[in-house]
C-alpha cells in the first residue's frame, strides 16, 4: 500500500505545480479574449449586465478536492472590484486541473447578489465547458477535463441563465477524474 501512495502523490503534485506555472502569466484581458472567441459565449458579452472573470483557477483532489482563484468583477465594461473563488468537493476524484471561469450576470439583481459578499453556488449550478477536451456540460464544482486545443476546436453546449447567472469554463490543462459533489464560494472586494 505504501508503494502505491508515493506515485499517486507524485502525479498529483506534478499536475498541481506544472500546470499553474504554465498558466500563471494569464491576465483578465487574455481570459476575456478567449471567452469572446467562443460562439456559445459571445451573445452574453453584449446582453449581460456584468460579469466576473477568473483567469486562472487551480484545482486538485485525492478523495477531497479543493480549488482557488482570483479575478475581477465588471459592471457593463467597467471593473468594479476583485473577487476570490474557493471550492471544495467530496467524492471519487483524483488529479489536478487549471481552468478559467466566467460568470455572467443577467441583470442588476444578479450582480448585486454576487457582489453583496459571500455568494455561493449551490450543487445544482452548472457550467458549460468551451474547450474540446472538456465535457460539454459539467457541474460548476466538478468539471472533468484534460488539456485542450482551444474554444474553436469542439462542439459547445448551449447555456442559459439560472437564477440570473450563466457560467462558462475554459480548461487550460491537467487531468481530473471525478464523480463528486461540492460548491463554490465567491468573495467580492469593491474598488474604493
Amino acid at each position: 500500500m505504501n508503494r502505491f501512495r508515493f506515485p499517486v502523490f507524485f502525479i498529483l503534485f506534478s499536475f498541481l505545480f506544472t500546470f499553474p506555472m504554465m498558466a500563471f502569466a494569464d491576465s483578465n484581458e487574455n481570459a476575456v479574449s478567449v471567452f469572446q472567441k467562443s460562439s456559445a459565449v459571445q451573445p452574453y458579452f453584449s446582453t449581460a449586465y456584468g460579469y466576473a472573470v477568473f483567469p486562472v483557477v487551480y484545482k486538485g483532489a485525492i478523495i477531497v478536492g479543493g480549488g482557488f482563484g482570483g479575478g475581477k468583477v465588471y459592471k457593463k465594461d467597467a471593473a468594479t472590484g476583485t473577487a476570490s473563488l474557493a471550492q471544495i468537493t467530496v467524492g471519487f476524484q483524483l488529479g489536478g486541473q487549471v481552468f478559467s471561469e466566467i460568470v455572467f450576470f443577467e441583470d442588476e439583481r444578479a450582480y448585486n447578489e454576487f457582489t453583496r459578499g459571500g455568494f455561493e453556488f449551490d450543487v445544482n449550478a452548472s457550467a458549460v465547458a468551451i474547450t474540446a477536451g472538456a465535457q460539454a456540460k459539467a457541474g460548476t464544482m466538478g468539471t472533468t477535463a484534460g488539456a485542450s486545443a482551444g474554444p474553436a476546436t469542439g462542439t459547445q453546449a448551449s447555456n442559459h441563465y439560472r437564477k440570473g447567472m450563466a457560467v462558462f469554463v475554459h480548461t487550460k490543462g491537467g487531468l481530473m477524474f471525478e464523480f463528486s459533489v461540492g460548491g463554490q464560494r465567491f468573495d467580492f472586494k469593491p474598488y474604493k
